[in-house]
Formats: structure tokens, sequence, C-alpha cells
């Protein structure tokens, strides 16, 4: 069980807020790690794994111009990704991720490891980049992590 996910799972509870997410690269990973934790259904409400486009457009409400101009992997779309679920699942903070995990689909722009996060609360929504190294699976594994820390410090809000 995840560490980051256990303490997530008890501020939530702590603070009696609840969390979403939509993922993208991670294909549902964030998810996984909140809900191995005993007690989890109580402060999350679920997740959308938007790996598509069209899932990204027609459920979390991204535009086609935002994914035409600045591309999946965006502050602007990972952005909307999170006040998409957030409005869906009525959470009180909610977390996306989008990127590029590798091992091919990076660009110089773009690179592989390049992940762009989203949070959404009702103070309004934020993005993050982060650039990891490692493999396919290590890129995934630590924006799991960065989203679960992500969280963690939204729920730590009174």
């Amino acid at each position: 069980m995840n560490k980051t996910a256990e303490h997530l799972v008890a501020m939530l509870k702590a603070t009696g807020m609840t969390c979403a997410t939509a993922e993208s690269c991670t294909g549902g990973g964030i998810g996984s790690a909140i809900t191995s934790v005993p007690g989890s259904s109580e402060v999350y409400l679920g997740g959308v794994v938007s790996y598509s486009n069209q899932v990204k457009h027609e459920v979390l409400g991204v535009s086609s111009s935002s994914l035409e101009t600045f591309g999946a992997v965006s502050p602007q779309v990972a952005e909307v990704m999170a006040l998409g679920v957030r409005r869906l699942t009525r959470a009180d903070i909610a977390v996306s991720v989008t990127g590029i995990a590798g091992p091919g689909g990076g660009s110089a722009e773009k690179p592989v490891g390049l992940v762009w996060f989203g949070l959404a609360t009702a103070d309004g929504v934020r993005s993050e980049k982060k650039l990891f190294m490692g493999d396919r699976a290590s890129v995934r594994a630590q924006a799991v992590t960065h989203a679960l820390g992500m969280l963690q410090v939204a729920s730590a809000k009174p």
C-alpha cells in the first residue's frame, strides 16, 4: 500500500473533504493507489481515465480548440480536466494528470517524462509542470506519487 495514499485518506477523513481524479498517462494509477487504502470510499468519489482526447473533450469538457492549440499535454488541458472531474463528482478537491510516459511520443518541446498536473479546489484551479526521468513505468509511478502529494497538500488547508 502507498504510504502517501494512506496519509491522504487519513487527512481527507480528518478534514471531512472528498477528492476525485482525472487521469491520462497514469491510466487510473492515482485512483488505484487511493482505493487500495481501507476506508477510502468515505473520501474518494471517483475518477475518469481520459486517455483519449475524445474523452477529455466529451466527458471532462476540454475544448477541441485547446486540444488543437496547446495539445493534450499542456497546463490548459490539465486545468480543465481537474475542473471537469470536480464538477462531475462534486468533490472538494480534484487532481488531473496528462503527460508523455514514453518511450515514444516526445518532442523537443514536449519530451518524454513531461507531465502536467491540474488541481481544482473551491479556491480555483492551478497547474504544475514536472519532468520525470526513467522508463515508462517509472514516469507513471512518479506522476502518481506527485498527484497524491498535491491532493495531500490541498486537503491540509482548512
